[in-house]
């Protein structure tokens, strides 16, 4: 079979974007969340596409640049991002705060709240709607066999055993699964979310000290990040 000119430019075309992708894949962004009490380092999802691509944005605009973890639950999780937290008094009450838009739920059953996990806060808006700034990092705790049948029972919804092993050996926050969306995870640096939700803190969990964050992020080869932090990414 023969092939005319403009046939054979579309076939070249979409194989260098092929290629080009598969260059692209090579190298995913590190998100580094720095705090006076350590460092954290996070990837974020591919399968949350707007959730990344809006927190990307937001660390390149320095938009975290000193704002604080204004609430903490130790065996829960730490939440900042809100833009009024920037400084903000002590008796300011956070939580509040956004940044004029919200981003469409991107809930994915296999991204579920392990330890570690990085998730976008929201109101109770009927879409599960994310915050546009605001998040939190899983802490959580480890549960019985027990407790996680009366959550899928409470919940309707299944756990998989994938995820039992993981919530009974390292731990998480089940009962925040469906709700909101998980896009990423602390690979480095847990100790630092321990150290957080740990510190003490006013009747509306904010921290009686401030802790700022400092957020940035870089492109690496997967090679390099898996090499140091010991992540392995999906194939």
């Amino acid at each position: 079979m023969k092939l005319n000119r403009l046939t054979l430019l579309t076939v070249f075309c979409l194989l260098a974007l092929n290629t080009l992708a598969q260059k692209k894949s090579k190298k995913d962004y590190l998100v580094t969340i720095d705090t006076d009490q350590g460092k954290m380092r996070v990837i974020l999802y591919d399968e949350t596409p707007k959730h990344k691509e809006n927190f990307i944005k937001l660390s390149k605009d320095k938009f975290y640049n000193d704002l604080l973890f204004h609430r903490v639950i130790k065996d829960f999780m730490i939440q900042g991002g809100d833009p009024d937290s920037k400084n903000a008094k002590a008796d300011d009450v956070l939580g509040r705060g956004e940044n004029g838009y919200k981003i469409p739920e991107e809930i994915r059953p296999n991204l579920f709240h392990r330890k570690g996990a990085l998730a976008a806060a929201r109101d109770n808006n009927p879409k599960k709607e994310s915050s546009g700034c605001q998040f939190y990092i899983v802490e959580g705790r480890k549960w019985s066999k027990n407790e996680l049948d009366k959550q899928a029972a409470r919940a309707a919804r299944k756990i998989t055993d994938a995820q039992r092993k993981v919530y009974e050996t390292e731990g998480g926050t089940p009962h925040l699964d469906g709700a909101y969306t998980v896009f990423g995870q602390v690979i480095d640096g847990m100790e630092v979310v321990d150290a957080i939700s740990a510190k003490p803190k006013d009747e509306r969990d904010r921290p009686d000290k401030d802790i700022k964050m400092k957020v940035t992020v870089k492109k690496m080869k997967k090679k390099k990040i898996t090499k140091k932090y010991g992540y392995v990414f999906a194939s």
